[in-house]
């Protein structure tokens, strides 16, 4: 495989990237729209299975026409088993699960604090981050932010709030396959489409298995109505397939710090999106807390340091390198809804 000599983000024009930026952060923030009008009709289980099925099939016809091919070691797929299930089939069940509960606006907020997640596990567990005093300060600007949102002070139960567990269950999960991934996965050589798809495989199989013993035997497709069917196709299609391609472009062509700040975005398209289509209503104090989290992600990571000199990202040679897979990996395949996937791994202190 030829790389190319990675060539310095600054040097890439916003208009080359920032479409593609624009395009992920629609399709990422409306997948929890989509998830909502899923559950009305399917369980759970499977509205996931449909969508990491569509995606998969998707990713395969990417890997065709690229003439990229699915890595044959072993082991590698035995790690890629617990990324899928861990990292793919039960936070998007999850999801699924407490989008039956709380509104896709309140989903999308809890998914922004998958950082938060993601940065004391990867610390004190699988040691692939150090903690600081800056991210220390975020963690805990981020851990008031949950509070905030919970709406604390007032008292939460019932099923508003399991909802709300579940859906902080799915960052967990998150939280736990991101660095397992960068420590066990993410330095090989093979491209961040082919990994995904990997990951999607490994989901789907699991699913298969168990979505009929938990759930019974799926409805016919013909019962669905049309807008459950095209929420379906449109969260494999574009949220769990083209969307990864779509952020591993902006990677190699922004870097993956640049890439990673459509976290801080998705947020926002989520909550327009339920407001204006679903009608759905938001306390006062969820975007408040919102905001509160994204401002301690953003100090975590970095976002507010001043760069003294322009720095190399990852990811911007034309063809996929260990780098690449690495920067795709944490940044996108991970994480098909969007979720900022490390603190750390993309700007280093």
């Amino acid at each position: 495989m030829v790389t190319a000599a990675p060539i310095p983000s600054s040097t890439v024009p916003a208009r080359a990237w920032l479409p593609g930026f624009v395009a992920l952060a629609l399709i990422w923030g409306a997948s929890f729209l989509f998830i909502k009008v899923g559950v009305a009709e399917l369980h759970p289980l499977y509205v996931t299975l449909g969508r990491v099925l569509t995606g998969m099939v998707t990713l395969l016809v990417v890997l065709a026409v690229t003439r990229d091919r699915l890595p044959r070691d072993l082991r590698l797929w035995g790690h890629m088993i617990l990324v899928g299930v861990v990292g793919t089939a039960l936070p998007f069940t999850l999801f699924a699960y407490g989008e039956q509960r709380i509104s896709s606006t309140l989903a999308g907020i809890w998914n922004a604090t998958t950082p938060l997640v993601v940065l004391p596990l990867a610390v004190w567990i699988f040691r692939t981050e150090r903690m600081t005093g800056r991210r220390a300060t975020g963690l805990g600007l981020g851990f008031v932010g949950v509070l905030v949102i919970l709406g604390a002070w007032q008292g939460v139960g019932g099923s508003a709030l399991t909802g709300q567990l579940m859906c902080l269950g799915a960052a967990t999960c998150y939280g736990f396959a991101i660095p397992y991934f960068k420590r066990f996965v993410a330095a090989g050589t093979q491209s961040g489409v082919a990994i995904s798809t990997m990951q999607l495989i490994t989901a789907a199989v699991a699913l298969l298995i168990i979505s009929p013993l938990v759930a019974g035997l799926p409805p016919a497709p013909t019962s669905l109505s049309a807008d459950v069917v095209w929420s379906i196709l449109a969260l494999g299609v574009l949220g769990t397939g083209l969307a990864f391609v779509i952020n591993t472009r902006n990677i190699r062509l922004a870097g993956a710090s640049t890439a990673s700040t459509v976290t801080y975005v998705i947020p926002v398209v989520a909550t327009v999106v339920g407001l204006v289509v679903l009608d759905e209503r938001l306390a006062w104090y969820q975007p408040v807390g919102a905001a509160i989290v994204l401002a301690g992600v953003a100090i975590s990571q970095g976002a507010f340091r001043r760069h003294t000199a322009p720095s190399v990202q990852p990811g911007s040679g034309m063809a996929p390198t260990p780098v690449d897979a690495r920067a795709a990996g944490e940044a996108g395949a991970l994480d098909p809804d969007g979720a900022a996937p490390s603190t750390g791994s993309q700007t280093r202190p």
